[in-house]
């Protein structure tokens, strides 16, 4: 029986155990480009001994960043700085992983401790917002889109595409396309974002078509032997959880058959009038339903800082791997914390020898 601590293969990459850092955004980029805190960042978290290390939400295009701080793939001088960030993780004994995104709708924000707004339309540092339809997500995000044209669509198609050859280029071995979060892709998905009348929308196969092409097209070009992924919002919580449930299954059946290795389940955040019910793992079953039902691996990040909780989710097959996000905020040595709690033997060895000689051959100065 597969536990936390279990290797885990998807494809040519084999994790050394089931923990999986999710992408967490650190806005801390200019033009897009990383810098000394995100190698630090990353290099710390990947040091803490977890499987995987994927980069926070980079952005296929400047308007697809969600604030002026976040990271960006759309230009080559960018992906060769991220370069030492994958290098980085691999040299610390992770798998380097990156997820490619565009905000669509919710771009053009402030940071989240600046407001988690949309920026002022005459702000300088503003810019035009793109999505599916004119509609805006409402909130502190009040700002309509521009309805994108078939043109838009194509071009954002290619952005995505040209980003998954920087990000191999860039060394990393590990793509997850951001299709969550009331973003881009999740937008087309979605009834409540996307009101066209094309081949674009209506229908739930008309507003499958957009993700359907950019995997397609994605796969096209990132080798079959290495992992290709997604995180999605796979329920909303507004109501109609049961159909958006059965909708998103059968879209991520379409998916595997194109080439998907692996789902990241997550909630839509598609509209704000939601109840979500927040608690821990409480995304667990969903993420098993989808796993049995579409027959392919998942994932999730929500809810499983407890390593009894993600330990008992990898035995329980309601996930193949667990996303820690926070949780390797608050102790980038989580790995090593659960590790103890698990009852792992030898379990200072999930650190680098610099640390784990000394963690196993003396008392802890902070133990009881």
């Amino acid at each position: 029986m597969a536990d936390l601590f279990s290797s885990y293969q998807l494809k040519d990459v084999t994790l050394r155990n089931r923990i999986a850092i999710p992408p967490m955004c650190q806005y801390m980029a200019e033009d897009g480009v990383v810098n000394d805190w995100h190698l630090a960042h990353y290099t710390t978290l990947a040091r803490g001994g977890s499987g995987l290390v994927i980069v926070e939400a980079t952005g296929v295009a400047p308007e697809g960043r969600i604030t002026p701080g976040c990271l960006g793939i759309w230009n080559d001088t960018q992906a060769e700085k991220l370069r030492e960030i994958a290098a980085a993780i691999k040299a610390a004994g992770a798998v380097p992983g990156i997820q490619i995104a565009h905000a669509g709708r919710k771009a053009s924000a402030n940071k989240p401790w600046e407001g988690d707004n949309h920026i002022a339309e005459n702000d300088p540092r503003a810019w035009q917002t793109i999505a599916p339809s004119a509609i805006a997500f409402g909130g502190d995000l009040p700002r309509v889109p521009k309805a994108m044209t078939i043109d838009d669509i194509n071009r954002v198609k290619a952005d995505f595409v040209a980003a998954a050859k920087r990000a191999l280029d860039a060394g990393f071995e590990w793509l997850e396309i951001h299709f969550a979060h009331g973003y881009l892709g999740q937008s087309f998905t979605s009834a409540h974002s996307n009101h066209r009348t094309d081949s674009y929308g209506g229908s739930f196969e008309n507003r499958s078509r957009f993700t359907i092409e950019t995997l397609e097209a994605i796969r096209d070009v990132w080798p079959e032997n290495l992992p290709l992924t997604a995180r999605f919002g796979v329920i909303e919580y507004d109501g109609k959880d049961e159909e958006t449930l059965s909708e998103s299954i059968q879209l991520v059946k379409a998916w595997k058959q194109r080439g998907l290795d692996m789902l990241s389940v997550s909630v839509g955040f598609t509209i704000p009038e939601t109840n979500i019910p927040w608690g821990p793992a409480f995304l667990a079953p969903i993420a098993q339903r989808v796993r049995n039902e579409a027959g392919i691996p998942v994932s999730s990040a929500w809810g499983f800082g407890a390593p009894s909780l993600a330990d008992n989710a990898i035995r329980k097959q309601e996930l193949d791997l667990a996303m820690i996000g926070r949780a390797h905020l608050e102790n980038p040595h989580w790995p090593y914390f659960a590790a103890k709690q698990l009852g792992q033997e030898n379990a200072a060895w999930v650190l680098p020898a610099p640390y784990a000689h000394w963690l196993a051959r003396y008392r802890s100065p902070t133990a009881d």
